[in-house]
């Protein structure tokens, strides 16, 4: 059933404070509700002419920052993929497939949230290892997972047993004097740094969720984690062979 905007957002005080990705998430919802045969014609200056909602709606001394608003959240959400030009109708807009998957708040904060993780910049192994969970709001497990990835490349880089695990792992195969993926080329303190960056991120991010459940509720937080992860081992790739 369609749901007018102007019943989501009566109040243009509270909606001019909003931030356009805010807005757009409110659009986005709106247009998902509405026939499938009108989210596939969209036109912008139909949607913000103040003779029509929603922009009628709102009093007249509102209606044109209300409709620069809109404006800005639309094109937040053409920027986003979630709309895009019709072919073959200049001016008309669509609902992209990736827009219609976003029928209510949870789903556009958790697509949101996903954006967080900037998948183009991880190593592909911990790429395809930590999205899923990720997605999910799983962010202990992407954590775990991207560590993990670390540990095992690092265990395999430097031709070491199964047993040898954790930081132990770190500071064998990174230890300045015998270590395989040493850099020797480096001064003394760079390698033992290097040892200690391995094994204290192996320590802090991997080793203690190993043992004991240790939440992690802040997607912000996961993600400058998993970079760190991501990091690693891209080092440890230019330590092989």
């Amino acid at each position: 059933m369609a749901v007018s905007f102007y019943s989501v957002l009566p109040d243009p005080d509270v909606l001019l404070a909003l931030e356009p990705e805010e807005l757009a998430g409110a659009l986005i919802q709106h247009f998902n509700s509405l026939p499938d045969y009108e989210r596939t014609s969209i036109h912008p200056d139909n949607f913000t002419n103040p003779n029509g909602p929603p922009i009628s709606s709102y009093s007249q001394e509102y209606q044109g920052r209300v409709g620069e608003a809109l404006m800005e959240a639309w094109e937040w959400l053409v920027r986003e993929g979630l709309m895009a030009r019709k072919p073959g109708s200049p001016g008309w807009y669509f609902v992209t497939r990736r827009g219609k998957q976003i029928n209510n708040a949870d789903q556009f904060t958790a697509y949101k949230k996903a954006k967080l993780l900037p998948s183009q910049l991880l190593h592909p192994l911990i790429a395809v290892k930590v999205s899923s969970s990720f997605l999910r709001g799983e962010y202990d497990t992407a954590v775990f997972q991207a560590f993990k990835e670390v540990e095992v490349a690092v265990r395999d880089g430097a031709g070491l047993a199964p047993e040898d695990i954790g930081t132990k792992l770190m500071r064998k195969a990174f230890d300045p004097s015998s270590g395989r993926l040493t850099n020797s080329s480096l001064p003394e303190s760079e390698k033992e740094s290097l040892a200690h960056l391995f094994a204290g991120a192996i320590g802090s991010y991997k080793n203690p969720q190993s043992h004991r459940t240790v939440a992690i509720t802040d997607p912000v937080e996961a993600v400058e984690m998993i970079m760190l992860a991501s990091h690693l081992m891209k080092i440890v790739d230019s330590r092989k062979g």
